[in-house]
């Protein structure tokens, strides 16, 4: 499995992608397969063999969008993932999972002739990335997977004809029984594209102390409008806080890929409210893990929360056991990846 090389992989996980593919890693080699994660130098994930690089000089600016805009090139990421791949295939893997969002790891696993299935993890808004993904694209090695249906789409306009969908998901986890404080959940990055600041206003405004947990992405955006305190941390803490919160809440400003912490929120029990964009409607189905209204409207968001708030969590968990987990995701995968890999 290859890692973006944008930060490293840690327990405490900076955004979904990252989690995502470390629990699917995980659920691979409980498959029984020999997994090995290619990821940036720092990288720390307990039962999982890593190999690492040195991640480029600078490499954080790929982090931000600046008003929505494709962040400027990295020079140094062609040598970092030049080298990822040597050692990939100095490893002689069977098949490559490829996480890497960067225009550089797909040419050069493309010029290696190596089989690989590229994931599909944000929407098509890098134009070098696009261009790339048309390139390699139709090679008898190559294969495209995106996260949920929304983004296949969106490729698919994109000029990426191709591709499969494999949602994401989450383990499976029992949460533990707290009383239900008060509390709005904001999780995952914060940045403009992610409603941070916006939901903590409608947290406020339902009645609920908003707890940002997560990595800060865009200084600046926090600076000026979020400006309270935030943490990475580990995912069973943030289980616990879900499992202990009123609800979720995902006013995301952008086609959210699929939506990761909606997932890992309903599994906790903990209902979810939010914009009805990108992939979030199929990680959120209406009125069973909690409410969408139309991006923009905060007045009905504050109304969603209430009615999210009536719902049974217990109802809330058995249905997201039902349709997010990780296991199916990994079956899936694994046929992918069995194809490519010869049968392997």
């Amino acid at each position: 499995m290859v890692a973006s090389l944008v930060g490293p992989l840690r327990e405490a996980q900076l955004g979904g992608a990252q989690a995502f593919q470390t629990d699917l890693a995980r659920a691979l080699m409980a498959r029984g397969h020999e997994v090995i994660v290619f990821c940036a130098t720092g990288s720390s994930l307990d039962g999982l063999r890593l190999e690492t690089v040195p991640a480029p000089a600078g490499v954080e600016r790929a982090l931000v969008m600046p008003a929505g805009r494709p962040p400027p090139p990295l020079p140094g990421l062609r040598p970092a993932f030049a080298e990822l791949f040597a050692r990939v295939c100095a490893r002689g893997c069977d098949v490559i999972s490829l996480h890497a969002f960067d225009a550089e790891a797909l040419e050069e696993a493309a010029e290696r002739g190596l089989p690989v299935l590229h994931t599909l993890h944000l929407p098509p808004l890098v134009p070098a990335l696009v261009e790339a993904a048309l390139a390699v694209a139709g090679r008898p090695r190559v294969r495209f997977v995106a996260v949920s249906e929304a983004m296949r789409r969106a490729w698919s306009a994109a000029g990426l004809s191709e591709v499969e969908t494999i949602r994401n998901g989450v383990p499976v986890f029992e949460p533990p029984e707290l009383p239900v404080l008060p509390r709005a959940v904001i999780a995952g990055r914060v940045s403009p594209e992610k409603g941070t600041a916006i939901a903590m206003r409608v947290a406020r405004r339902a009645g609920l102390e908003p707890l940002v947990v997560g990595g800060v992405y865009d200084r600046e955006y926090w600076r000026d409008e979020v400006r309270v305190p935030v943490r990475s941390v580990p995912r069973p803490e943030l289980w616990r806080l879900m499992a202990g919160s009123a609800v979720t809440l995902m006013p995301v400003e952008w086609e959210e890929p699929f939506g990761l912490v909606a997932a890992e929120s309903q599994m906790a029990g903990c209902p979810v409210a939010g914009y009805r964009r990108g992939g979030l409607p199929e990680a959120v189905v209406e009125g069973i893990g909690g409410f969408l209204v139309e991006p923009g409207d905060e007045e009905a968001l504050v109304a969603a929360v209430e009615r999210a708030r009536g719902l049974d969590r217990a109802s809330v968990r058995r249905a997201a056991r039902e349709r997010l987990g990780i296991g199916p995701v990994a079956a899936a995968y694994e046929r992918a990846l069995s194809v490519l890999g010869g049968g392997r």
